[in-house]
């Protein structure tokens, strides 16, 4: 039996919202009175991306490559690490064919950060903007996203390989 291919990943991120953070998401600074907690960034549209990529890939995780107790990922853009995680890709002689994310979070929204978001994750990766798409989504004020505690985001990604499979 041949096996396509495709591959397909899933990534999951969350992180809480606290006073005196920046808001990144996507690497865009959104105002907002709150911003996540992490020892990087803590951008959970970056990461979830990375972790959908990584899986996808049978690369491992986020966690793995890039420690959260690791000195030199401290307060790290994310767009840096997704940087990392394509080239590993590139070096495994895979291509992205699309990356499709939502952001889980009552507030901000985001609906006018999408195509800066977009662009900046294509530009990380190498590829061209259409192949991202970003959406929000609230809780309706259920759970600790819904109180306004924290962001989630998901992303499913396709790629693709010259590999064959058995």
């Amino acid at each position: 039996m041949n096996c396509p291919n495709f591959k397909i990943g899933s990534g999951f991120d969350v992180h809480k919202l606290v006073k005196g953070r920046d808001l990144i998401l996507g690497a865009v600074n959104i105002p907002f009175e709150k911003g996540l907690d992490g020892h990087s960034d803590a951008d959970v549209l970056v990461h979830s991306v990375c972790d959908a990529l990584l899986g996808a890939a049978g690369l491992g995780d986020i966690g793995e490559h890039f420690s959260d107790t690791d000195p030199q990922f401290k307060g790290i853009s994310s767009l840096t690490l997704l940087e990392k995680c394509a080239n590993m890709l590139w070096d495994e002689g895979f291509s992205v064919c699309n990356v499709d994310c939502t952001i889980i979070a009552q507030l901000p929204k985001i609906s006018s950060y999408k195509q800066e978001m977009a662009e900046n994750i294509a530009k990380a990766m190498n590829i061209d903007p259409e192949l991202i798409n970003i959406k929000g989504t609230t809780t309706e004020k259920l759970g600790y996203i819904g109180k306004g505690e924290g962001i989630a985001c998901q992303t499913v990604t396709i790629i693709k390989t010259t590999k064959e499979y058995k």
